[in-house]
């Protein structure tokens, strides 16, 4: 019997589970991939992810997980008419792998107990508790008072709680030899609708060239990207040498007004399988943020599952708010993003 179960071994699952340790609760954090695990991620972490990460692990980020450029001055946005625009403040470039274990390890020295390699695949309430069925090379049912689910937007207990057609964003991104006239220390994001369907993006890791672009349509990603490439050969010179790898990955497509999926009963959900993800893919922050104020809504009605939720609601208030400013500002600079003005 454990006090809660947390799926996903990511910021929101960490920021969850650590919390829930301090308090004096017996968690269970299951993972199911294998530690550390890898996410396709700018792995840029905004002023607002630094402070989140020293208020609630209590120490800076070490530089162990960050790659060079360690230091980030911001994001440089290129508007859907070629308008360009600078937001400069403290950063940092770190891969996500790396990141992530450290977070989890973080979490594990304050008591949680970590099974990765095991998914959460259902769950079922009865009599004042949750039993988890969890899937690794067997099938097994664990208990618990509460369910986390922090396993981001392809998780399997996402669909069952809440089914429904389930919108996605397609990103496709390839890491280069090379050169180019931008400066390193900026993530640029390009929000032009000749270049995606969504949004394009270059920053630089451990000397890596990356290139990116977001899809509705998967098929298509790969066609974006090949006019993305002409378009930064032209606009900054960029000129590519072998290429070390591409990956694609999948993240939630964030409807108007953004719509937030709390959870229901003794199931409570954070991060991207919440529906907590900010402009350009950055969900770190909200993901942190989100976890964390789960755990501490259930810390403050433990013995009340409704209250917990509605608590849980309150505290997330001012972090939706945040999130629907992000989008509203971002759909004034790109027609791609109009319907997410408010």
């Amino acid at each position: 019997m454990y006090d809660a179960v947390v799926a996903g071994a990511g910021p929101a699952g960490a920021a969850a589970a650590k919390a829930l340790c301090e308090a004096g609760r017996r968690v269970l954090l299951v993972e199911r991939f294998r530690l550390p695990r890898y996410k396709s991620c700018s792995g840029i972490l905004i002023k607002k992810s630094l402070g989140l990460v020293k208020q609630y692990f209590g120490e800076e980020v070490p530089s162990a997980v960050c790659c060079a450029p360690v230091e980030n001055r911001g994001m440089i946005f290129t508007d859907d008419k070629g308008g360009e625009y600078a937001f400069r403040q403290e950063g940092r470039n770190v891969w996500r792998g790396a990141f992530d274990g450290w977070l989890v390890a973080k979490a594990a020295e304050s008591g949680a107990e970590l099974l990765d390699g095991t998914a959460a695949i259902a769950c079922e309430e009865e009599n004042g508790a949750v039993w988890v069925t969890l899937q690794n090379r067997e099938r097994c049912k664990v208990r618990a008072r509460y369910l986390l689910d922090c396993e981001g937007v392809t998780g399997a207990l996402k669909r069952k709680l809440a089914p429904g057609p389930a919108q996605y964003i397609t990103t496709f991104q390839t890491f280069n030899e090379g050169r180019i006239a931008l400066d390193p220390h900026y993530f640029y994001a390009y929000l032009q609708p000749e270049l995606s369907e969504y949004d394009a993006w270059f920053n630089v890791k451990d000397g890596f060239l990356v290139l990116g672009v977001s899809v509705r349509d998967a098929k298509r990603a790969e066609y974006f990207y090949r006019r993305f490439l002409s378009y930064m050969e032209e606009r900054h010179g960029l000129c590519t040498g072998r290429e070390e790898r591409r990956e694609k990955w999948l993240m939630p497509r964030i409807p108007p007004g953004c719509p937030i999926y709390y959870g229901q009963g003794r199931v409570l959900c954070a991060g991207e399988a919440a529906g907590f993800l900010n402009p350009m893919g950055e969900g770190v922050s909200a993901a942190l943020e989100s976890g964390h104020h789960a755990a501490g809504a259930l810390m403050e009605h433990w013995n009340e599952p409704e209250r917990a939720l509605a608590r849980y609601r309150e505290r997330t208030n001012a972090l939706r708010a945040y999130m629907r400013r992000q989008w509203s500002f971002t759909a004034g600079m790109a027609e791609t993003f109009r319907e997410m003005r408010t």
